[in-house]
């Protein structure tokens, strides 16, 4: 028999904070052994991640200014688009297509991750894109700054190693798919 005590159990809530694509929440918690604490938790809508990758084995990377960090930063396309639900693979084709202007004859989903469990509860689905066509671009108004740019496969792990490419969510969706094989080291 397992014990089913549960690790925290939530005491009570509050809205710290509200805007449409975000919430921060407060909870009064007990731990396990009846000790209590305070939880600060970023609530925010999964995401999805696309690698594409073209029939030579090039990928798609865009540069965008972060904001919250001050720096453009490389990274897979990846974005929210639609009711929350929304099925990854239709947010995915839209995402890659508004970023890169690319239209993929293949999409498939392989995995789902937590970028920062441990203050948010977003989740990312990451998406292999192949069969890539070229079209037109449409970025949003957020996104009037981006640049999307064909990476050679040598010059993306080198950008990897040499710490050019800092987004860890891209560095963790590309170490997915070598793992998994669908890229080979």
């Amino acid at each position: 028999m397992t014990d089913q005590t549960p690790d925290i159990v939530a005491t009570s809530t509050r809205i710290a904070y509200e805007n449409r694509w975000m919430r921060v929440r407060e909870d009064a918690i007990r731990r396990r052994d009846g000790s209590p604490g305070l939880y600060g938790v970023v609530e925010k809508d999964d995401f999805t991640l696309v690698v594409p990758i073209h029939d030579d084995g090039a990928v798609e990377l865009v540069q965008q200014y972060r904001y919250p960090v001050g720096e453009r930063l490389w990274e897979f396309p990846m974005g929210m688009w639609g009711p929350r639900g929304t099925d990854p693979l239709v947010v995915a084709a839209h995402e890659l297509r508004e970023e890169t202007g690319l239209v993929a004859a293949s999409l498939v989903q392989v995995g789902r991750m937590y970028e920062a469990p441990g203050t948010m509860n977003q989740g990312a689905h990451i998406v292999l894109a192949t069969g890539l066509a070229r079209g037109e671009a449409t970025p949003e108004t957020e996104e009037q700054d981006l640049i999307s740019r064909r990476i050679p496969r040598a010059e993306f792990e080198r950008m990897l190693r040499d710490g050019e490419i800092r987004d860890a969510i891209t560095v963790a969706a590309w170490g997915l798919l070598l793992v998994k094989g669908l890229v080979k080291p």
